[in-house]
């Protein structure tokens, strides 16, 4: 790692055009908070995959796997509280068991109850979702429970969290990788207990050259419209789209924006725009040594980036964002290199 320096730089560039405007507006984002949230001495190697949710104090929970290294047996969920100036010692949250946990997601509901979703499984295919659950702002935790009983290959939310719609079902991103990487969404009328899931959204993967797409991130654009943005295989970023509370979809298509195969985020502002944090390589398995933050004004159709939250090397990994709105606040994580989880606050 040559360059560590966290790039700050305001941009206005368009996806198919050059130029930049490095001056800030008045309806831009700056950071206004930056900290490494895990301390140097910890006990585990390495951390991935972080999720957060705010706290009605002003602060924020974050978890995340970590261990020796992803799919060893002694990786689980780990949790910490505060804020940029602080941070809870780390304690794990959940360990079912002796083998590899996977993919925390933070969910609060309208009740103000905190859900904590994770995988559980030797190999991703046989992914197990369990969760736990928080009524006191994360100060104490529900045993664990499986989300669908017997369920192999992932149910409920994939990484990304889940959002509530404007008729009151919960909707998750989920996708399955048993063989093909496929997408769909699991759906919950009330409030969790139980879920049921979509088919399979139909694509060509010879066409993705690769895996296929998996980890969708949601918004709801006006009643009954969903969409998500997909990771996947084909050097871009997907999309797809449901106009009757994500009961049916669309065949996903390519968006301007490029991936590779690595995860995004998304959420959808109170004012409507879209903030998406991505990695702005379109190789299959590409670069994850940048990330983006881009931003939509008129519901995903074009995006521009806002800024450039990491610079570094190809081979550094800056990757598996979260972002949620809290407030006058946008926060985000994300993974630093498989060394520490990175949090900022962003403000107008």
């Amino acid at each position: 790692m040559k360059n560590l320096t966290l790039v700050f730089l305001l941009l206005s560039l368009g996806f198919l055009g050059t130029s930049c405007d490095s001056s800030k507006t008045n309806d831009q984002y700056s950071i206004v908070d930056s900290s490494f949230v895990l301390p140097e001495v910890r006990p585990f190697a390495q951390a991935h995959a972080s999720t957060l949710t705010y706290l009605n104090n002003g602060d924020y929970l974050i978890a995340w796997f970590g261990g020796t290294k992803e799919k060893d047996d002694d990786v689980g969920i780990w949790l910490t509280q505060g804020n940029s100036k602080s941070w809870s010692e780390p304690i794990e949250i959940a360990k079912i068991r002796e083998e590899p946990h996977w993919n925390p997601v933070l969910f609060r509901d309208k009740q103000d109850t905190i859900y904590l979703f994770f995988k559980v499984g030797k190999e991703i295919a046989d992914w197990e979702t369990w969760y736990i659950k928080s009524a006191d702002e994360g100060k104490t935790w529900s045993e664990a429970t499986e989300l669908v009983a017997g369920d192999r290959g992932g149910r409920g939310p994939v990484r990304n969290k889940p959002i509530v719609l404007s008729n009151g079902d919960w909707i998750a991103g989920a996708s399955n990788e048993q063989g093909v990487w496929r997408p769909f969404v699991d759906i919950s009328k009330d409030a969790g207990k139980n879920w049921r899931r979509s088919a399979y959204f139909e694509f060509n993967v010879d066409s993705l050259g690769g895996e296929g797409m998996i980890q969708p991130t949601l918004w709801e654009s006006e009643n009954g419209q969903v969409h998500m943005l997909l990771r996947t295989s084909g050097g871009f970023i997907y999309r797809a789209d449901s106009k009757d509370y994500g009961q049916t979809w669309n065949k996903p298509y390519p968006t301007v924006l490029p991936n590779p195969n690595s995860g995004i985020d998304l959420v959808k502002l109170d004012n409507g725009d879209l903030l998406l944090l991505y990695n702005p390589d379109k190789k299959n398995w590409g670069s994850r040594g940048d990330l983006h933050l881009a931003r939509s004004k008129d519901n995903g159709t074009s995006w521009k980036d806002e800024l450039i939250l990491e610079h570094g090397d190809p081979e550094d990994e800056y990757s598996y964002p979260a972002i949620i709105q809290s407030g006058d606040y946008v926060a985000l994580t994300y993974t630093w290199n498989r060394s520490n989880i990175a949090f900022k606050r962003l403000k107008k």
